[in-house]
């Protein structure tokens, strides 16, 4: 694994990091002291990387404004989807030109009220693997396992004019078993009554990217971020790994 693999390089004398081999070795006394952008070749130790485990290394990144943040986790959306069963699903909003709904009262002692409101298209239902869906009320397991199944899940509440999304704390979309979120400072979601604009597309491809856009969410992506220092004897350099 990545872990060990960096930890037999720290073991070797001099670790060669990059190639360019029509490039002379520089110190890094001298690239420290010059003015980039440059093209150099080291030879230097590694003498210390973050972070120390390999998951650690996925973050969710905006290319708005350049921000990164810590991938939530299940715990802090479970929370979240609590906090909006608290509001029961409004009827009003239920069985409108451009989704069926489905309600039900669970049979647990807490007895939430649970929605899915399916997407038509052509005012027809689609198949599940072709079908975006809203749910209210769920948990995290119910949510996941309609993830599975159906093209993408929305989690939503209800107002008194619209459904809405959750703090963007949450995924505001999951699809398949990746959970998409949106940057908090540049999003600025609307109703999700939005959606009926991809809904009435001749094919809706219900692709996380376009669902983002009429959403109003700066789509976030997963990135993968490590710091390596390095060291020749003459002087340090952080360097830095930075990939989607």
């Amino acid at each position: 694994d990545s872990e060990a693999h960096l930890q037999r390089c720290q073991l070797l004398s001099v670790t060669v990091l990059t190639d360019h081999q029509h490039l002379d070795n520089t110190e890094l006394k001298t690239i420290l002291n010059s003015t980039a952008p440059q093209q150099y070749r080291i030879r230097a130790k590694l003498k210390a990387y973050e972070p120390r485990k390999l998951y650690q290394s996925v973050k969710l990144h905006c290319s708005k404004c350049n921000s990164f943040q810590e991938v939530p986790d299940g715990d802090d959306f479970d929370l979240i989807l609590q906090g909006s069963a608290v509001t029961a699903p409004n009827p009003e909003l239920h069985n409108t030109s451009w989704y069926d709904s489905v309600t039900w009262t669970t049979q647990d002692q807490k007895q939430r009220k649970i929605a899915i409101h399916f997407v038509k298209h052509d005012e027809l239902l689609q198949q599940p693997e072709n079908t975006l869906l809203m749910i209210e009320g769920g948990t995290q397991k119910e949510v996941w396992k309609l993830a599975k199944r159906f093209k993408c899940v929305i989690p939503v509440k209800s107002t008194e004019d619209d459904l809405e999304l959750l703090d963007l704390s949450a995924p505001f979309l999951l699809k398949g078993s990746i959970k998409y979120y949106g940057c908090k400072q540049c999003s600025t979601p609307k109703p999700v009554r939005s959606l009926s604009s991809i809904a009435v597309e001749q094919e809706p491809s219900w692709e996380p990217a376009e669902i983002a856009q009429v959403l109003g969410i700066e789509l976030l992506q997963y990135v993968f971020v490590m710091k390596f220092t390095l060291d020749d004897g003459t002087g340090a350099l952080d360097a830095y790994l930075f990939d989607y």
